[in-house]
């Protein structure tokens, strides 16, 4: 039975009605690697909330945010966190078959091995701001202009899912 977070539209599984997965159960599978649509694309009030657990020896995590998802020609990808352990955490983004400049400036490294995280990504007309546990970590300021191209999430690495939304 779908609640109100948790849904079945004739598209498939939906998470709060902006995440899919293309599983074809009634809820889809927190697997890592992870891939799903965000209905709609992005837009200024959307949030995206990743819960999850850090491997107990983690190298690498990602989480971006991609405009389609096509391996033929690689996607844009409007936001790309990647948590490098054990003290960087780096934004960027890939536009037109070319990766942009990275950001790495962070005050702390939010991230410990074994434990749980609940990472957010609000998006605002001029940029996305990244809280961790409740606390603003950053902000990455848009570089793909067209916010509602933005309609993939992709996370891999070596971390668990236990929540999308």
């Amino acid at each position: 039975m779908a609640t109100n977070k948790e849904r079945t539209t004739e598209d498939g599984p939906h998470l709060n009605n902006s995440l899919s997965s293309p599983e074809s159960e009634d809820y889809p599978r927190l697997t890592v690697p992870f891939g799903g649509a965000i209905k709609g694309g992005m837009k200024p009030g959307k949030k995206i909330i990743v819960m999850g657990i850090v491997d107990p020896s983690p190298a690498s995590f990602e989480i971006s945010l991609c405009c389609g998802d096509s391996d033929v020609s690689p996607a844009d990808v409007a936001l790309e966190l990647q948590a490098r352990f054990p003290d960087q955490f780096v934004r960027n983004a890939f536009l037109s078959g070319e990766w942009g400049e990275e950001e790495t400036s962070i005050p702390y490294f939010p991230f410990i091995p074994d434990q749980p995280f609940r990472l957010e990504i609000h998006c605002e007309y001029q940029r996305f701001r990244i809280f961790i546990d409740g606390h603003q970590l950053f902000e990455f300021h848009h570089r793909v202009l067209d916010l509602s191209a933005i309609n993939v999430i992709k996370i891999f690495g070596d971390l668990q899912l236990t929540k999308l939304g």
